[in-house]
């Protein structure tokens, strides 16, 4: 079965139709535009290539900031910290590109990027691979082999590679954004593109001290289910804070995003398929509903955004949460607030 991934239900809208001489005239120029947003958004001035790369590490002296925590695991603490709005603001939103392609529009660009119809439009002699925030390795694997026409022995080199050069699990390293290779590329050119990226906009801000409070493992692994179970970055704050609630009550975590990342797994599965509720049930070590903790490993790769946000999780007495038809935000500190609200909003609960 082919593999796609299904995040959040596509924005549908109406139009009227036009005459057929203004239809024939938007249609040429939407061709005309959409190629242009490609390119904006799919190669965008911070895109990343090996030459670009060589060309621009000058020695300059530059500052790193360090990532700011606001959660103390070990006193099962959490403390707002005043600094987190004005670092995302100063170090993130308007300089790291790894959140480009988390909107609905950003993901629809990304997967026509793998088209050979669009990646020839844009050069005949290089590629954009480019990878989501939220994507787990063999999605983004399976799609750099498609453009580049990896065969199995080269995936599983590129895969190798990845792993050895970070003494952390595989999933969670590959940095979101878009990357331009030469056309035939190998993994041994690729795979340095990517952990230097993640060095970059990671490991270098990820400081001894920020590790003595939070590991870096488990900071990856609480972001990637921030990915795939928030909608912005508030969003993920608030669902942070109630992960580690729930991390310190020594409540199972119960997160469906688990179950999808187990279940996709499965080679017959799409790579986030639907959950049920007998998958609740599976045997798995992801499966957060019977398992206590952290999943063992991240299910996908986190944009800064969601690193932030699982070292800086909102302080609140919630320990259960929804997203309501419209993307609403609703959290309880019990278990009947909880129902109540589900029945509020959906008309059941239990």
């Amino acid at each position: 079965m082919k593999r796609f991934s299904s995040r959040h239900t596509p924005l549908r809208e109406r139009f009227t139709r036009p005459e057929r001489p203004l239809r024939t005239f938007l249609t040429i120029g939407a061709v005309i535009g959409c190629f242009l947003v490609f390119r904006t958004l799919l190669i965008p001035p911070d895109s990343v290539s090996l030459e670009t790369r060589a060309v621009t590490q000058i020695p300059v002296e530059t500052a790193v900031m360090p990532f700011p925590v606001s959660v103390d695991p070990s006193r099962e603490l959490i403390t707002e910290n005043s600094l987190v709005d004005s670092y995302y603001t100063d170090n993130v939103a308007m300089h790291d590109g790894s959140g480009t392609h988390t909107s609905w529009i950003g993901k629809t660009f990304a997967r026509l990027a793998q088209s050979a119809v669009y990646q020839n439009l844009a050069s005949l002699s290089t590629r954009v691979l480019v990878i989501q925030s939220g994507e787990r390795k063999e999605e983004i694997v399976d799609n750099f082999a498609q453009i580049l026409k990896w065969d199995d022995a080269q995936k599983q080199t590129f895969l190798t590679m990845i792993e050895e050069e970070v003494p952390v699990s595989t999933e969670g390293k590959f940095f979101p954004g878009s990357y331009i290779v030469e056309r035939k590329a190998p993994p041994e050119v690729v795979a340095p593109l990517i952990m230097a990226e993640f060095k970059e906009k990671v490991l270098d801000r990820y400081t001894k001290d920020v590790e003595d409070l939070v590991p870096l493992t488990d900071t990856l692994i609480i972001a990637s289910l921030l990915e795939r179970e928030a909608y912005d970055f508030e969003d993920m704050r608030e669902i942070s804070g109630v992960i580690w609630n729930r991390l310190f009550d020594n409540m199972r975590l119960q997160l469906d995003a688990s179950l999808q990342y187990a279940k996709g797994s499965n080679p017959d599965e799409n790579w986030w398929p639907r959950v049920r509720p007998d998958d609740k049930y599976i045997q798995s070590p992801f499966n957060t509903y019977s398992n206590k903790g952290l999943p063992p490993t991240p299910i996908a790769n986190p944009s800064t955004d969601a690193i932030i946000a699982a070292l800086n999780p909102k302080k609140t007495d919630c320990m259960y949460y929804f997203h309501d038809k419209k993307g609403g935000f609703h959290c309880t500190a019990t278990y009947e607030e909880h129902v109540a609200l589900l029945k509020k909003y959906y008309g059941q609960g239990k």
